[in-house]
């Protein structure tokens, strides 16, 4: 069993999430476009879980931020116009107790009303598809948030089978099984940060609950070693 890299600045991923928010601005007044305000949402997680995610920590929340940046520059550079933009979460669950990344989309909508903000498009950044979780959260709640606020409310579709991303996915599992039999690969990739690893390094996302043995790639990824992984 083996899996691909985490592709989230990869540029046939990055493009599609561009034309669909695209796509979500279009379905905005026109009025009202060049005034909106870009919400990146994607799923909250634990704040510990979030700390040590990556092999030097905090990979969830910079991936996250960096490929809304880059959408963010792609529709820019398409309209001529940059928009203000921020990345929030949903989906919060668990006890209480336990600290989650925030805000919650609700609650952030709620700060740019407060802010004057006069419409919005939210963009699934950490979705793939339009699963139940998107349209209960999104079209469903964050919808409701938005009409009881006044806000002009737009979603856009993930990528889902847009073909750009489609392609991706070959290409990636190309590069996989190229990577395995020991072949150069090249991995495209854009923005501030560096290709994703293809296996994950020694002490790479460890359990906050306990340490366990597992079986992880060493950080040069060119052997295995035993770590502790969540």
């Amino acid at each position: 069993l083996d899996r691909l890299r985490a592709y989230f600045n990869h540029p046939r991923f990055v493009e599609p999430v561009v034309d669909a928010t695209l796509t979500a601005l279009a379905d905005l007044p026109e009025e009202a476009r060049n005034g909106a305000h870009l919400v990146f949402v994607t799923h909250s997680v634990p704040l510990a879980m979030a700390a040590g995610s990556g092999p030097e920590g905090n990979a969830y929340v910079d991936e996250h931020l960096s490929v809304s940046a880059l959408v963010a520059d792609g529709v820019a550079a398409v309209t001529g116009n940059r928009l203000g933009w921020d990345l929030v979460f949903c989906s919060r669950s668990g006890s209480p107790r336990v600290p989650w990344l925030e805000p919650d989309v609700n609650d952030h909508l709620d700060t740019l009303a407060a802010a004057s903000v006069d419409a919005v498009a939210i963009v699934p950044i950490g979705f793939v598809s339009d699963h139940m979780e998107v349209v209960h959260d999104l079209d469903t709640e964050a919808a409701q948030t938005a009409a009881r606020l006044g806000l002009r409310f737009s979603r856009a579709p993930t990528a889902g089978t847009h073909p750009r991303f489609v392609s991706a996915i070959v290409d990636l599992l190309l590069e996989r099984a190229a990577a395995e039999r020991g072949e150069p690969v090249n991995r495209p990739a854009v923005g501030d940060l560096r290709a994703a690893w293809d296996c994950c390094p020694a002490r790479c996302c460890p359990n906050p609950a306990a340490t366990r043995p597992s079986v992880g790639a060493a950080a040069d990824d060119t052997s295995m070693v035993v770590g502790s992984h969540r």
